[in-house]
């Protein structure tokens, strides 16, 4: 018979999680209702919580400012671009270290993984200088490549996690029946990797709508994301609070919104694997 969880934790665990989902949670809120304040009470020394003169001036004067629709674009095409680079890369390289391991694979991968321990800011001057040279400053294919790059080892850590765990007997009984590479890779392992397939696209998208670093060094007006379009509002004159949050909502916002939907999904790949 199998036991059953004390009440009293039961009641812990949810007081605690609860607690911290409210922490986090929080600063969101802030922003949401400070983009619906006025900016003199934005910045007032004692602002209130939710008694306050309610305004939507904020989104309209940052949607008559500013592109905000080519900045959203930018954001989609550069998020989307560099994942499904990065996963035409990293499911190739996760199944040859899953299923044709070597005595240097655990080290490739400890290498990846050390590369994300790099601050960016450490080789912003010679990526610079070759997106000079090569013309690719401003450009939206110049950040796929560097976010493809960055969110790379990321992605190829995740998908050997979760590919390491799938029965190998499945894919030899391929290769006797004549199986590809490719067939085995794109008919048998990808339809039983979808949840950690999705779990890697899901982060990545995120990571790479998030970027702020490479978004504002590498670009100015032409390929600049949402990231850059927050950044617009700090200005020599100082910050406008209200416009500030009510343009960070509306970059938010989205991506948001997808990560509400695919929760689920993002969690189940993410613990795959996690509990044997």
């Amino acid at each position: 018979m199998a036991r059953r969880t004390p009440v009293p934790r039961i009641v812990l665990t949810s007081v605690v999680a609860w607690t911290v989902g409210l922490v986090i949670f929080f600063p969101i809120l802030w922003m949401l209702l400070t983009s619906f304040k006025t900016e003199l009470a934005a910045f007032s020394s004692s602002p209130s919580f939710l008694f306050f003169h309610w305004t939507t001036e904020n989104y309209v004067a940052v949607w008559t400012r500013s592109n905000y629709l080519e900045y959203a674009w930018n954001s989609v095409v550069i998020a989307l671009g560099s994942t499904l680079v990065a996963l035409a890369i990293s499911v190739p390289a996760a199944w040859s270290m899953a299923f044709s391991p070597t005595k240097r694979t655990r080290g490739i991968l400890m290498w990846m993984l050390s590369t994300k321990m790099l601050p960016p800011v450490g080789v912003l001057v010679p990526i610079y200088l070759l997106y000079r040279d090569a013309g690719l400053l401003d450009t939206r294919l110049g950040l796929v490549i560097v976010l493809c790059l960055s969110n790379l080892p990321i992605m190829v850590w995740l998908l050997f996690n979760y590919f390491k765990d799938i029965p190998k007997d499945i894919l030899e009984a391929a290769r006797m029946d004549g199986a590809t590479i490719g067939k085995e890779i794109v008919y048998i392992l990808a339809p039983m990797a979808v949840p950690g397939i999705a779990s890697a696209l899901l982060l990545n998208v995120i990571l790479a709508w998030n970027e702020a670093f490479w978004s504002l060094n590498l670009t100015s007006s032409h390929a600049a994301p949402l990231t850059a379009f927050i950044a617009s509002y700090a200005s020599p004159e100082g910050l406008f609070w209200a416009k500030l949050s009510a343009a960070s909502t509306m970059a938010i916002a989205p991506i948001l919104v997808l990560g509400w939907f695919c929760q689920k999904q993002l969690v189940r790949g993410l613990t795959f694997g996690a509990v044997k």
